[in-house]
Parts: C-alpha cells; structure tokens; sequence
C-alpha cells in the first residue's frame, strides 16, 4: 500500500511558468506539497538519505537573453539556446566567455514559445549535429544543425534540417524539452498549447512525451502503432531525466492546483484535464510528487546523487526529490529559495555537479544585474 506524507505549503496557480492560469479561475488555498513513496518495490537499490545539501560554487555565465535550453559539449563547454533571440550560444565555462553561434532561422517567438530545448547527437562526435526545439509561424518543430566551430562567430550553424514537425503551437503551453535517452531515441516534452482536449487525443501530438529516432520517425517499440506518443494526458511537460537504471521521469506543470513530478510508463495516461495531480480514478497514472502551483511551476529536471532535481520558475527554488527505484523516498526538499529568481534548466555536469540557469529576463520575473546567468552546483 502506499504511504502518503504532506507537508503544508503555499497554494498557488500556474498557466506555464506560474503567473496565473489560461482560464483566469481562481486558485483555492490551503493545498499541500504531498510526495508519494512506497516501502521497498526496488529493495536492492541504496536509498539516498532523506536530506541533502546545494553548495552553489561558482557563477559560470552572466548577460544571458532568455536561456531556455542547454547542451553541454564533449570538452566542458556549454551551448545555451535564447528563447526570444532565436540564437545559440557557447559558453566557455572556464571563462565565461560568450561566443554565438548564430541565428536559428524561422524561430517565431511569442508568449512562451521560441527556441526552447537543445540536445547534442548521440553520435555527435562524429556527426556534430545539434537538435533544437522550437516555435515557428505555424507550429513547434524539431530541426538539428551542422555545428561548423571553425566558421566565423554568428556563421557556425548549418541550415535547419526539419527532423519533426506538426506540434500545436500556442501562446502558453507549448512544452519544449528534447534530450536523447539512453536508448539513442530523441524524446520530447510537448504542451497541449492552451487547448486541454488535445492531452487525451493519442492522435494528437500535443499533450504528450514523443519518442522518435534521430530522424524523426516513431521509436522502434513505441506502444502505440506507428506513433510518435510515449505518453499522454500532458499538460505541459517541460523536464525530462533519466536514472542510472535507465527509467525516466518528467516534470509538469499544474493549472490551478499541483505541479507534478511523474515517473514515465511507455502507454500510460497521466491524466491531464480530468485528473490535476493525485487521483483516485482508474486509468490515470498519478505523479509521485507534487506542489502547490506557487512553490515549483517547474522547467527542467536532472539526476544526481541518487534524486531528482526540479528547477522552479514561480516557486524561484530547487526541489530535490530523492528517489527509491521509481518513487520517493522522503519528503522533497527545496534548496535556493529566492536566492537567484527564476529557475529554468538543470543538467548534470557529472558526478555530484549540476549545471542550473535562471530565468528573470522572460518577461516575468525580476531581473538583477548579471542575470540571466549560469551557476555550477554541488549537491549531495
């Protein structure tokens, strides 16, 4: 059976990044931040001990516009997408130094689309392709480019080869985030663009965690036939990370009452509209952590250490949610309060580190000098 714990937060309400809801309704008070675990289903696995520890060690990065997505590069150094520039970025994480790369074409911005994730090849090595999620005219798409480091500065992107394309556009909900898997598959985290009935609808490709092959067609094994869909009933997934023993979780934003951290099953229905956060209806896979919309409206996740880390934009913390095979093993802890804005994106740096960027120059938070930046963390 499962044990339930709660631990009473702020409530709050959340479109994308948490400033209000698409719908203007109200948003009730007294809900709870609420993490689900169970005793031992994975009793062989080390549980990470129920408290941790950030230490934030250096500022890597300042001046960046709108850092949406990051890719760290094979030698250390980090490339940072710019949500309303369209453009990429490369970080030397020795100096900060900031050299671009240049101009995403057909990159449409508005609300919370623009060019959002980034993700290498898994061959980039090789092939030295970098894949990007965006907002054009019409839709979100995914295209990958030719990195061409020895070109000029601004010159250094191929043209955008359209890897998949069709993803409902809109001015909020328009999810964002592609990494490769450990299986090579290329995944992205779509949003149902501010219309719900699209989550349920599995020919729909909004709502959704797709899994296509690096050229854009449905994954080998994907549960439904011929499909793209991993998982539905979506509302806005922004956050996707893998454990060592390969099983993936998702983060997602909430409307009016819980943001979710969910532990992706291949098939599976999360939801979304009929189900916000725990529910005890059949069918629905319920999240294993949730939030009070005011306390996480979450971007991006990593692992490390045994848990997952959740960046969040309203909530302006970093969750640290510790992790027992595919459920939580103690209460989520918040680290970072207020202390740098926004949070947008983690990813690791490797080992114990963590890369993490903030995010006040979007147009809702409250930028200070230096920002947007990218800090290196230790956690534990």
């Amino acid at each position: 059976m499962l044990a339930a714990t709660t631990l009473l937060l702020a409530a709050g309400c959340s479109s994308d990044d948490g400033e209000g809801s698409a719908d203007g309704s109200a948003t009730p008070s007294g809900t709870t931040s609420r993490s689900v675990s169970s005793p031992s289903r994975q009793a062989a696995e080390e549980t990470p001990p129920a408290k941790g520890s950030v230490k934030v060690l250096r500022t890597v990065a300042t001046g960046l516009d709108t850092p949406w997505g990051l890719a760290p590069l094979p030698d250390g150094d980090l490339l940072v997408s710019s949500r309303d520039k369209g453009t990429i970025t490369r970080v030397d994480t020795e100096t900060g130094r900031k050299t671009e790369l240049g101009e995403v074409p057909g990159v449409s911005p508005a609300g919370e689309g623009g060019l959002l994730g980034l993700a290498l090849s898994p061959d980039y090595a090789s092939d030295h392709m970098v894949y990007a999620y965006f907002s054009s005219a019409s839709d979100n798409r995914v295209v990958r480019m030719l990195y061409e480091e020895k070109k000029p500065s601004g010159e250094q992107l191929g043209a955008p080869d359209t890897v998949f394309k069709g993803i409902p556009k809109g001015f909020i909900h328009n999810g964002g985030r592609i990494a490769f898997g450990p299986d090579k598959m290329l995944y992205a985290g779509t949003g149902e663009s501010g219309d719900t009935g699209l989550s349920q609808d599995k020919k729909s490709l909004g709502g959704k965690i797709l899994r296509l092959t690096p050229e854009g067609e449905p994954a080998p094994g994907n549960p439904f036939p011929d499909s793209p869909v991993y998982s539905y009933g979506h509302r806005n997934v922004q956050g996707l990370a893998w454990d060592p023993e390969q099983r993936l979780f998702a983060s997602e934003f909430g409307q009016d009452t819980w943001d979710e951290l969910n532990a992706i099953k291949p098939g599976d229905n999360y939801g979304w509209p009929e189900a916000e956060g725990t529910s005890d209806e059949s069918g629905f896979h319920n999240p294993i952590a949730q939030w009070a919309t005011d306390d996480a409206s979450p971007s991006g996740i990593a692992y490390a250490e045994g848990s997952i880390w959740m960046a969040g934009l309203k909530g302006q913390r970093l969750w640290r949610i510790p992790l027992k095979g595919t459920e939580t093993s103690a209460d989520p802890q918040p680290f970072l309060k207020g202390e740098y804005g926004r949070l947008r994106t983690v990813v690791s740096a490797g080992g114990a580190k963590l890369w993490l960027v903030t995010s006040n120059t979007d147009g809702r938070g409250n930028p200070k000098d230096g920002d947007d930046r990218i800090l290196e963390i230790q956690v534990s």
